[in-house]
């Protein structure tokens, strides 16, 4: 028999259901708002992680074009040029460039060139564009003889910083308070800038590879690898040993970085036994590309060996 009710226990009822029922709406209304703030979150996020992507493609595509077209015109203004009195510096400018040229062929045909690798390839024609401007900048200063007098002290003082962070210290905390110091006599009345900061700077690129590659472990890894007359493994198979750990596998980009280093070590014998001014003071815009030479071939190398 079904069991009566009166009329207030119906309404009480009616109200319990009518609550539970705006209950039940609140709960999926509030659902439906948490859904959709975390959609909306997540295409906001998607949106920012895809514009920070385009802006880095954006800002690589500019420094890669800037590279290339800052290493055709040095290169240009080298094949311009009708005579030099430095001759073996020319000749190592030109196999910088002509180690570049290879690997960019080579890096233009394969397949399989990781994201890495690509990295140094990109590195490899601004120190190349580096190369080249900084032959051309000592060229015309030596034409014209004579170093500008500028003694703006922002500029001197950005001669003395670096774009080096920490890089260096990771390699060795000493190294690195050396390359701060060689900063030091970068100052443009320092009638010899030049040549003190390279006398400062020329044995840093031996000693990092010497640190992160030791005979050693090079022979271990690469036992028929090529020594130097007295037993010890060159340069070139140091370098060949650094990017083997980091799976790269690239002859060009090796004989790249082997000519790299190789043409900072003979500027510091051109800046350092010049007759013809070099050695002497040199203006502002000069020192400056000295510095760019030096500082980001060291990054150059630091990348590589860390």
């Amino acid at each position: 028999m079904a069991k009566k009710i009166n009329i207030s226990q119906l309404r009480s009822k009616l109200r319990q259901i009518e609550s539970q029922q705006r209950q039940a709406i609140n709960r999926y209304n509030q659902q439906v708002r948490q859904h959709n703030q975390r959609v909306q979150q997540a295409v906001r996020s998607t949106n920012h992680a895809i514009n920070k992507y385009n802006q880095e493609v954006r800002a690589y595509n500019n420094r890669v074009r800037s590279n290339q077209q800052r290493l055709r015109n040095e290169i240009a203004r080298l094949q311009s040029q009708a005579s030099t009195k430095n001759v073996q510096y020319r000749q190592s400018v030109v196999r910088v460039t002509s180690a570049y040229e290879r690997l960019d062929i080579r890096t233009t045909n394969a397949l399989d060139t990781s994201p890495q690798e690509n990295f140094f390839v990109d590195l490899s024609e601004r120190e190349a564009a580096n190369t080249v401007g900084l032959f051309n900048a000592l060229e015309a200063e030596q034409q014209s003889n004579a170093a500008e007098e500028d003694t703006d002290s922002i500029e001197a003082n950005n001669l003395q910083k670096t774009s080096i962070e920490g890089e260096i210290s990771v390699i060795s905390e000493e190294i690195d308070s050396r390359w701060r110091g060689a900063l030091f006599s970068l100052h443009p009345r320092n009638p010899e800038a030049a040549r003190h900061f390279c006398t400062s700077v020329r044995e840093i690129f031996t000693e990092i590879l010497d640190l992160k590659a030791p005979d050693e472990l090079v022979f271990s890894a690469m036992p028929t690898c090529t020594r130097t007359p007295r037993g010890n493994a060159t340069r070139r198979s140091k370098i060949e040993y650094l990017l083997s750990l980091k799976n790269i596998r690239n002859s060009e980009l090796s004989d790249f970085v082997d000519e790299d280093v190789r043409n900072i070590i003979e500027l510091f014998g051109v800046l350092n036994g010049a007759t013809h001014g070099e050695s002497g003071r040199l203006n502002i815009a000069t020192l400056h590309q000295v510095k760019r030479r030096v500082e980001e071939g060291l990054l150059f190398l630091c990348h590589i060996a860390v």
